[in-house]
């Protein structure tokens, strides 16, 4: 269980690099573009925009598809194409070279907080508050902006809402997490078989909603981040807790796992943006931001920046390689693979 560390808050020198400003409400996803020149943002504005990441102005017009609230945006494997949900329970695909929606499915019965890609862009899985995870097939080249039906069955997760989905490196299993609803408070992750639906396990240990999940890219761990302050690791071959971390000391929103698979980056309500050093499970420096309530974060392509998006409604960069240089830990940047 996660320690409390009371109200006190550290003071951050850490500048942003960059300052993104336009949006008219809380800014709610952000991520980066092949070529590390541009992000993209999406908000409760209704709006995804995009942005130039060296003179921090905006690229063409907003981009919209009704007013709807959006909460969440994940970028396609091949970077052509982004996926938005939004509040009127639609998910969304975009082509990014057109700015316009090339697919609209339906079928949630309330907002969608989270989406994700398959790795190998044949599939999209979103969670919604309605208590379902789904999965569409994103058929490639083809434009269709009719509404079109799910065709895989969705899954009723039994947790009350569910507040983020995301699927395993190989595609095989969906993790997802919510608020369970219990009186206890208990709040479980719970792991599927993506082709078939069943339940493959559930973990307990969160006593908050699990806001948050991240897949390490060889499938070893998964990370849950929680309204109850913590950051957990599991083992995905026993699915076992291995390590608990509990600098935030309010809700954690938001988990990004760097490209090369070494360093953690949160965002919590407790105002605060952190790194962590995934091999020891330590921060990294202090918090790089304090801001009214940080709501995602995003490595570039080479973990070298990492953008934030808050209820300030804005967006910022902050150059990551610079903080990691600042700690003595340059190492952290590098590729392990690499020798």
């Amino acid at each position: 269980m996660a320690s409390p560390i009371g109200n006190k808050k550290e003071t951050s020198t850490i500048s942003h690099r960059q300052k993104f400003e336009g949006h008219t409400d809380w800014v709610s996803g952000a991520v980066h573009l092949p070529g590390g020149q541009r992000i993209i943002t999406c908000s409760w504005d209704g709006s995804l925009r995009v942005w130039n990441v060296k003179s921090g102005k905006q690229i063409g017009d907003d981009w919209r598809d009704g007013d709807s609230a959006v909460w969440s945006i994940a970028l396609s494997p091949d970077g052509k194409k982004v996926v938005s949900g939004s509040n009127d329970g639609a998910v969304r695909l975009w082509d990014i070279d057109t700015c316009k929606v090339v697919k609209k499915w339906t079928g949630h019965t309330d907002r969608v907080l989270s989406v994700c890609w398959s790795r190998d862009g044949r599939r999209v899985s979103s969670g919604s508050l309605d208590g379902t995870a789904r999965q569409w097939e994103v058929e490639s080249g083809e434009t269709m902006p009719e509404p079109i039906e799910n065709i895989l069955a969705s899954i009723e997760t039994g947790h009350n809402y569910v507040f983020t989905v995301v699927y395993s490196p190989d595609t095989t299993l969906i993790a997802t997490g919510g608020d369970d609803g219990r009186d206890d408070y208990e709040c479980s992750i719970k792991i599927w078989d993506a082709k078939t639906g069943k339940l493959v396990a559930t973990l307990k240990g969160h006593t908050g909603t699990v806001e948050c999940l991240a897949w390490t890219k060889d499938g070893k761990s998964l990370i849950s981040g929680s309204s109850d302050s913590s950051i957990r690791t599991w083992n995905t071959t026993n699915w076992k807790q291995t390590a608990v971390l509990d600098e935030h000391n309010r809700a954690v929103r938001a988990i990004a796992i760097s490209p090369n698979g070494s360093i953690l980056a949160s965002a919590s309500d407790d105002d605060a943006t952190r790194l962590w050093n995934l091999d020891n499970g330590q921060p990294i420096s202090s918090p790089i931001q304090r801001a009214e309530y940080v709501n995602c974060v995003s490595f570039s392509a080479g973990g070298k920046q990492l953008a934030t998006g808050c209820n300030d409604k804005n967006a910022y960069i902050w150059d990551i390689a610079a903080i990691l240089r600042e700690a003595g830990l340059d190492d952290l940047l590098l590729d392990p693979k690499v020798s």
